[in-house]
């Protein structure tokens, strides 16, 4: 285990070099691409290699590990150097300290726990920072530094831990350069969304912090969601507030808390009955995303609709199609959650009795619960978002 954090201590030093971006400018990827050449063609032995190599690298006799994460932190400083719409040094700091620093968190809670949420929340934690400062400390060294972009280097070094946090939890160690790409062209996406509409307020941003961090917390205690359900539902709710506003998340917490503790409503008998929800009900990062993942890509388009075209209805029509996609989530989830209670469920293309639980069975008690759900969600989104009831019907019918 010793070995395993001075490696994450290692790795970070190395993800440092990035701070000195500002310093190089062009030749920013360089001293990544230096490193990435040592490790894959020169070190083959020695302290250097103890000190980086994982167990795979020691048959290979080549640190593949170091290579990957320098390799992948060079493509991202290439692309600060673009002679037009280059990547921002900011997003490429915050991007590549992310991953490193997040690890050695993660690494260190590990020293005297090995409780997942425990050290997924080390992992986020030190995210967190490291890309908050790093972004400002690249800021400073640039002469661009001001402290209106504060809430922009929160609101991306929150996203950035979130996301890394997330991709760790289901890919490989060995896919960290994957991670760190993800995350830079992510935060590249936000950052150019935030500099052409300029939506990221510090109300905004501290509130959907503590709002959805408090929730997500709430969710794992009453597992209604996994540690990777809870990284992707705060993800969403956080992506939600900043980018959409309090009201968008009203609309979306509703699906959250109702459709968690419905598949909590007489689990024993849900499960007997063979119809229920895997993994005690706790939903992974997978059903969150099946079930908001057009949510989240509506929030983005209206971020950009907001700020390419202002005085369109582009805007509007998106805001529906969020609202239309949430109502129409919760339909389906409490249709199954309650329906699956009842006995001689129908086929809803025949209409002939099938078995409860067999895909495409409907109840007209679930059914009920369906068309509750999704009025629910209209009436929160003609309240909050604010416009009519139509939600209701476009929910009801997806």
């Amino acid at each position: 285990m010793r070995h395993r954090l001075r490696r994450a201590g290692a790795f970070a030093v190395v993800a440092s070099a990035v701070l000195a971006a500002p310093s190089l400018g062009p030749a920013a990827a360089a001293p990544f691409a230096a490193v990435a050449v040592l490790a894959a063609f020169v070190v083959e032995e020695g302290r250097f290699f103890e000190l980086f190599a994982r167990p795979g690298d020691y048959e290979d006799r080549r640190l593949n590990g170091l290579a990957g994460f320098a390799l992948a932190a060079t493509a991202l400083g290439v692309l600060t150097a673009l002679p037009q719409s280059p990547m921002p040094v900011t997003v490429y700091a915050a991007s590549v300290l992310a991953l490193a620093y997040g690890v050695l968190g993660r690494e260190f809670a590990s020293e005297s726990t090995s409780d997942e949420f425990a050290t997924t929340t080390a992992f986020t934690v030190t995210a967190f920072a490291a890309a908050t400062l790093g972004q400002a400390a690249v800021a400073v060294a640039a002469d661009s530094f001001s402290v209106a972009a504060l809430p922009t280097y929160v609101f991306l070094a929150a996203t950035a831990a979130l996301v890394a946090a997330l991709l760790r939890s289901v890919l490989f160690p060995r896919d960290d350069p994957i991670v760190i790409v993800s995350v830079g062209f992510l935060l590249w996406l936000l950052s150019a969304l935030v500099a052409a509409g300029g939506v990221v307020t510090p109300t905004l941003v501290g509130v959907g912090l503590a709002l959805t961090v408090g929730l997500g917390v709430v969710s794992y205690v009453l597992e209604t969601a996994s540690v990777s359900g809870m990284l992707t539902g705060v993800l969403l709710g956080f992506a939600t507030v900043v980018l959409g506003g309090l009201g968008w998340f009203v609309v979306l917490i509703s699906f959250f808390a109702i459709g968690g503790l419905a598949a909590k409503f007489r689990f024993e008998e849900k499960d007997a009955r063979g119809v229920a929800e895997g993994n005690d009900g706790a939903r992974g990062a997978g059903n969150v995303l099946g079930n908001a993942g057009v949510a989240l890509c509506a929030v983005v388009a209206f971020a950009a609709a907001r700020a390419v075209v202002p005085d369109t209805v582009a805007p509007t029509l998106i805001a529906f199609a969020f609202a239309g996609s949430v109502a129409a989530a919760m339909a389906d989830t409490l249709s199954s959650e309650f329906g699956g209670l009842f006995d001689a469920p129908r086929l809803v293309t025949t209409l002939r009795p099938v078995d409860p639980g067999t895909d495409g069975a409907i109840t007209w008690q679930g059914e009920v619960a369906g068309v509750a759900g999704a009025g629910l969600v209209a009436a929160l989104a003609a309240l909050a978002m604010p416009f009519g009831g139509s939600a209701a019907t476009g929910g009801l019918a997806g």
